[in-house]
């Protein structure tokens, strides 16, 4: 078995330029643990707890695809009760892959901002939504990730952290990319809370030929995918292959981001 990093989560103020991992429209990290972050005050609705965290808020609302606005209005309106809706600003943040993103406020500078987030559609299939939830938590708890008010039945709303979404250009600047893996250094070092953390790498993996399986039948002909793909034969066969190899190495089992595109980084110039 892999041994778990010891080493706890340097405390303290970030260097000037502070990068946050847990971007605005992030995708998952996914081992659960359970630590105890700070609770948000301001959020109704019915809570259900996890672990020894505290409950988070659970709205029984379901946001629109096609009307992500007029959805995430009816949330503030939940949220933010005391909001005039005439008030109210919007914007849409257009470089998601998977997950919708509108920000909510009242202020110019949109420090009031409520974010909201609407999961993609069948992307439950790969991401286990509890497990998000569980570790959106654990890594605002270490001051990772933004306060987190509430989750609905697809998706989540939390702070709006100012700054700049990373491009490729940003990440090619030593200043940065230290900074990074600085933020990333932080997460790892996150403790399991007394428990033995256990790998995911090869249940995901297992579960994505599984989706693979599903989907792909014998009967559709697509000369494309069958000459520049391999069998799903010859992919289970290098997945056996990794896990017989990989796990010999004994690497560390840590809590991970598992979705490090540029744009899941933010990056505030003011910390």
């Amino acid at each position: 078995t892999a041994s778990q990093r010891r080493a706890a989560p340097p405390r303290g103020r970030r260097p000037l330029g502070s990068p946050r991992h847990m971007g605005r429209g992030s995708g998952s990290t996914e081992l659960g643990m359970a630590v105890l972050p700070g609770r948000c005050p301001d959020c109704p609705g019915a809570e259900r707890g996890v672990g020894d965290a505290p409950a988070v808020p659970q709205l029984d609302i379901a946001v629109d695809e096609t009307d992500v606005l007029r959805g995430a209005m009816r949330l503030v309106r939940e949220l933010r009760p005391h909001w005039e809706p005439a008030r109210v600003k919007t914007k849409l943040f257009t470089d998601g892959i998977t997950n919708k993103l509108v920000a909510c406020y009242t202020d110019e500078a949109m420090a009031d901002a409520v974010l909201v987030r609407v999961y993609g559609r069948r992307t439950e299939l790969f991401v286990d939504r509890d497990t998000e939830l569980r570790n959106f938590q654990v890594l605002h708890a270490h001051g990772c990730a933004p306060d987190l008010y509430c989750a609905f039945q697809n998706g989540l709303c939390y702070q709006f952290l100012p700054g700049i979404a990373l491009g490729p250009d940003h990440v090619r600047d030593p200043h940065i990319f230290r900074l990074v893996a600085q933020e990333m250094a932080r997460v790892h070092a996150i403790h399991a809370n007394g428990s033995l953390p256990k790998p995911i790498l090869w249940q995901k993996l297992h579960k994505y030929l599984t989706l693979v399986k599903m989907d792909l039948s014998p009967k559709v002909s697509n000369p494309s995918l069958q000459q520049d793909v391999p069998s799903l034969e010859m992919l289970e066969q290098e997945l056996a292959w990794m896990k017989e190899t990989l796990s010999q190495l004994g690497s560390p089992v840590v809590l991970c981001h598992n979705d490090l595109l540029c744009k899941n980084i933010i990056y505030d110039r003011t910390r």
